[in-house]
């Protein structure tokens, strides 16, 4: 399957399904996280765990599967002393999504994340990693590329999505959201480790600022799905294009994914047709959420 093909059914109004959480799944199947860079040795340390989670998500009904590039950014690999396995590890990482995909109309997304970025390292000292990792991924052929800029300050994902503006392959940006403490949505994250939410600017202002550099399809992910519908509804009306929600669930204590606030299935696809209510068309799930939820979501393909 093309991009042209999802982009016809996007057109046509039709739900597209993304798959789950990657870090959280090997996890299940015993595969080792690293202390510093979480799941992103996995591709070179349990390749065929990985291969078998690519191919659950495909069953489960994905229509875009994310290669395991979340935490191999080039900055975080540096900082953890993998400097020399950068080009192997997303290589590897996609030469595995690629081999699940093989002869089904499934698409592979590229993830170029914020994972390692912080603003006390100041966006200057951003750009060169994140223009590497964007070249990585682009020249290893994958059908299309997630910027994923969960739990970013605006700078950092401005930053991010102003190095991918002259790409030549389908881009789509997603972010983290959270209510602040009147109720308003927020970019922002909540983190077990913080007493209180991590609460940055207004989404509105957030989007306008991006709308500068990003015109393609932009994700709420990352966040709680208490905030989720909301924040679809809000991208709804500032941004002229394709909208989706991929929520958590649950919590990141290093190196491994806390699996709480649990959620049956069914509760999920109740959730995700408010989401589409509310103007998504990109729907899956990012960490805690798995196979069994998208399983039960791909009922709202159409």
């Amino acid at each position: 399957m093309s991009y042209s093909s999802i982009e016809k059914r996007l057109a046509e109004g039709k739900i597209i399904i993304l798959d789950g959480g990657i870090g959280g799944e090997l996890q299940k199947v015993g595969a080792k996280m690293d202390e510093g860079l979480w799941c992103g040795r996995c591709s070179l340390d349990s390749p065929n765990e990985l291969l078998k989670v690519h191919q659950n998500y495909i069953k489960a009904g994905a229509d875009v599967i994310t290669a395991n590039t979340y935490a191999s950014t080039p900055i975080s690999m540096k900082k953890y002393g993998y400097e020399d396995l950068i080009q192997e590890c997303n290589y590897k990482s996609i030469k595995i999504a690629k081999e699940a995909v093989s002869g089904k109309n499934v698409l592979v997304a590229g993830s170029v994340s914020t994972y390692g970025y912080f603003m006390k390292d100041g966006v200057a000292k951003m750009k060169p990693s994140f223009d590497e990792h964007l070249k990585i991924l682009s020249d290893t052929g994958v059908d299309l590329i997630i910027l994923e800029a969960m739990s970013s300050q605006a700078d950092i994902v401005e930053t991010l999505v102003e190095c991918s503006s002259n790409l030549k392959l389908p881009t789509w940006l997603s972010i983290s959201c959270v209510f602040d403490k009147n109720k308003n949505i927020h970019l922002g994250y909540d983190d077990v480790s913080h007493k209180d939410p991590q609460v940055y600017e207004e989404l509105e202002d957030s989007l306008h600022r991006f709308k500068k550099f990003h015109s393609g399809p932009i994700l709420v992910a990352h966040s709680n799905m208490s905030v989720t519908e909301e924040a679809v509804r809000i991208l709804k009306n500032n941004h002229n294009n394709i909208i989706g929600a991929y929520p958590n669930r649950g919590h990141f204590v290093k190196p491994e994914w806390k699996f709480t606030d649990d959620i049956k299935p069914s509760d999920y696809v109740k959730s995700a047709k408010k989401w589409i209510d509310s103007g998504a068309q990109i729907i899956g799930g990012c960490c805690g959420i798995g196979i069994e939820e998208i399983k039960a979501i791909s009922i709202l393909k159409n």
